[in-house]
């Protein structure tokens, strides 16, 4: 899920070049929609579905998903595991372990 851009070149943490993209905060869903298109590019994170939260921040706000969070919806739609609040409580290997356990390989 794309949410509120975190190191939006107006935002309070200001971050991007070495890789990263460059981008000011979107004010509009057209807009939000066109960063997420370039972070996933960048990113190379196009082989992973995204969907973008609206401009009120919804998702983010009812998941408390700013700047980063990781979550696993299990197969009974549930969410089946809950990473701790970025970026120290970003840790994939969890996510990774998590998604094992889900589908029984653990």
């Amino acid at each position: 899920m794309y949410l509120r851009e975190a190191h939006a070149l107006d935002g309070r943490s200001p971050l991007g070049g070495g890789g990263m993209p460059i981008v000011e905060d979107p004010v509009t869903l057209a807009e939000r929609n066109e960063v997420a298109k370039v972070c996933m590019t960048k990113l190379a994170l196009e082989p992973i579905p995204a969907l973008v939260d609206d401009m009120d921040d919804a998702v983010g706000k009812a998941y408390a998903a700013h700047p980063d969070r990781l979550y696993l919806v299990g197969r009974d739609g549930t969410i089946a595991w809950r990473g701790g609040p970025g970026p120290m409580g970003f840790i994939p290997d969890e996510l990774d372990a998590a998604i094992r356990k889900e589908l029984g390989r653990d």
